[in-house]
């Protein structure tokens, strides 16, 4: 995984839940919604980066 992806996806995560906390603490449903959305696309892209770190060892592996 990149730099470049591990900070994007954790800078999604991260405001992600700021706009969650802040729907919740001003009772907007619709903010809170926008960051559960973001911080699940977060998730899932890290989850993404791992699968494909997971597969380039796993052929590493194959090629030795």
């Amino acid at each position: 995984m990149g730099l470049d992806d591990k900070i994007r996806n954790a800078t999604d995560k991260a405001v992600g839940s700021a706009k969650e906390a802040v729907g919740d603490a001003t009772d907007n449903r619709d903010l809170q919604a926008e960051g559960q959305v973001q911080k699940t696309a977060g998730h899932t892209r890290q989850a993404g980066e791992h699968l494909k770190d997971a597969a380039r060892n796993v052929g590493d592996g194959l090629k030795s």
